[in-house]
């Protein structure tokens, strides 16, 4: 079965290896610095090679965005549930040059449909670090509120929790 999630201007798809090298590159890049990057080379491929090994685990996870028409990844959006993470998380990165166009915005709608529908996700929320006001305006669009009593997924390195409301709550 193939997975993919088609928008007005986007093609979300599993992560192949072919990604991986753009993948690296943001891992080790500053711009990765609220996704678990700006590391080491030998860390960002492992950090790649995460994002493919969670499909291969779960059967989900962020997909690779793509334009319509270009299949070359300009970031990943989706579902990520790691062991140990104590809630279900829609995230997002987006590769250098791909900020500012609204991708993020309209590759994480599809994604929340995706994960209510064919995940039954009820509870989905969205990690944020403090300091990265361009994803809490992101998650802020995307409906999600504030919670301050949620638990942490690493509670070393806290973060704010912005949860989607449930399909009934956003009526």
């Amino acid at each position: 079965m193939s997975l993919r999630l088609e928008t007005e201007r986007l093609v979300l798809r599993p992560p192949e290896a072919r990604d991986v090298p753009a993948l690296t590159e943001f891992y080790v890049s500053e711009r990765s610095r609220y996704a678990g990057g700006n590391v080491p080379r030998a860390k960002a491929w492992s950090n790649a090679a995460a994002m493919l090994g969670h499909w291969q685990i779960r059967g989900y996870g962020l997909w690779a965005v793509t334009l319509r028409g270009d299949d070359t990844a300009i970031g990943l959006v989706g579902p990520y549930y790691p062991d140990g993470r104590p809630e279900t998380e829609i995230g997002w990165e987006l590769f250098d040059g791909a900020e500012g166009h609204g991708y993020a915005l309209e590759a994480a709608r599809a994604a929340v449909k995706d994960c209510r529908e064919r995940l039954g996700w009820t509870e989905i929320v969205h990690y944020i670090a403090p300091e990265n006001t361009r994803s809490i305006a992101l998650a802020e669009r995307l409906g999600a509120y504030l919670d301050v009593d949620a638990p942490q997924p690493k509670p070393d390195f806290p973060c704010l929790v912005y949860r989607q409301p449930k399909p009934a709550e956003a009526l």
